[in-house]
């Protein structure tokens, strides 16, 4: 009987295995005795769990991202991009970072409840909201719950400044939403463009839109008067890096204002998981691209530090940064920053207060 590769990979997934996280008191791995047959592996269907979160707006104090607040309605992602930097955060819940980050998805139910009693508290001073900076607010699950729509209602409503962050055309929807916020200085739309090669997208991120929908996406927005800026990201040495000027030029012609770019990170967990995905899916260059990310990391496969997590390091990293920088300027884009309106914000007020009585 022949062996059968036990990290096949499934449709629609992006992880090959299930390794155990680091909190687990034991490593399960798979093993093939010889019984299994060469059949595909069976397909993995998504399961929804409810978030228990009392709160909905989370904080941080990182210098090397624009925005101190952000909002994600889920915590994994079926966009099951083997890359993903947000796969060790499943650990937290005693799950994989691998299948199960892109299949146990936990729903905020109730988001928008959660965000208006956050925004009526006496203490709260609005800054812009970052919608989506862990998971993807508009990942497949979204067209059905409608978590993130609830969201945008509530911040619409508040006259509250939003940043969206998505790989996913689903975005559209919500243009009703975001074209007014956007008249009154109050949103933003960063749409992920990783390659305009369908097949390496369909492989990198499985279940995000295709590159042509992406520009078309950006297009829709950008005719709705919503300012968008694309973010190249992540950049993989060897793999996409060489398509930057493409995707720019690309981007630019379908209406983006702004552009930015983050080197590929792989903390924790994820360097096993990409590693591997790369065994299957680039075996000849995958030698080639993980020494070229050490070179960036200073011989480390990841580095965390705040300036350097997202641009690197070395001849290498500076040549990526020159080349962008010099596309842009070609191109047009970044000639102005886009600042959001935070003094608009009317605070909202929740069902059933004393307030609302009069």
């Amino acid at each position: 009987m022949s062996r059968r590769n036990l990290n096949q990979p499934r449709k629609g997934r992006g992880a090959l295995s299930n390794r155990s996280s680091r909190y687990n008191a034991t490593s399960v791995e798979a093993f093939d005795d010889g019984w299994e047959s060469d059949e595909e592996p069976e397909k993995l269907r998504t399961e929804v769990f409810r978030d228990p979160s009392r709160s909905i707006i989370t904080y941080n104090e990182s210098p090397d991202i624009p925005f101190d607040r952000s909002i994600n309605p889920f915590k994994g992602c079926e966009h099951a991009c083997a890359y993903c930097f947000a796969r060790p955060t499943h650990a937290y819940l005693g799950l994989s970072p691998g299948l199960d980050f892109e299949s146990k998805i936990f729903a905020k139910f109730e988001a928008a409840e959660r965000l208006v009693e956050e925004l009526a508290k006496a203490r709260y001073k609005p800054a812009v909201i970052a919608l989506g900076a862990n998971t993807d607010p508009y990942q497949p699950l979204e067209r059905k719950l409608r978590i993130t729509r609830g969201i945008l209602q509530v911040l619409h409503d508040c006259h509250h400044p939003v940043a969206v962050v998505t790989k996913s055309a689903l975005v559209e929807r919500d243009i009703d939403l975001l074209a007014p916020m956007a008249q009154r200085q109050l949103a933003q739309v960063a749409v992920s463009v990783t390659s305009l090669n369908a097949e390496l997208s369909r492989r990198l991120e499985p279940r995000a839109s295709a590159p042509a929908r992406r520009l078309r996406a950006i297009r829709t927005l950008a005719d709705a008067g919503i300012p968008v800026t694309v973010l190249f990201a992540p950049v993989i040495p060897a793999l996409n890096e060489t398509e930057m000027e493409d995707v720019l030029g690309a981007v630019r012609e379908a209406g983006a204002q702004a552009a930015g770019y983050v080197l590929l990170r792989l903390p924790l967990e994820v360097s096993e998981i990409f590693q591997e995905w790369l065994s299957v899916h680039a075996p000849l260059k995958a030698r080639h691209i993980m020494s070229l990310v050490r070179q960036m990391r200073e011989g480390k496969v990841y580095q965390s530090e705040f300036g350097t997590r997202m641009r690197g390091k070395g001849i290498f990293a500076e040549l990526i940064h020159k080349r962008f920088t010099l596309a842009c300027a070609r191109l047009g884009l970044n000639q102005r920053r886009l600042e959001l309106d935070c003094t608009q914000f009317i605070a909202p007020r929740p069902s059933g207060s004393q307030q609302s009585l009069f």
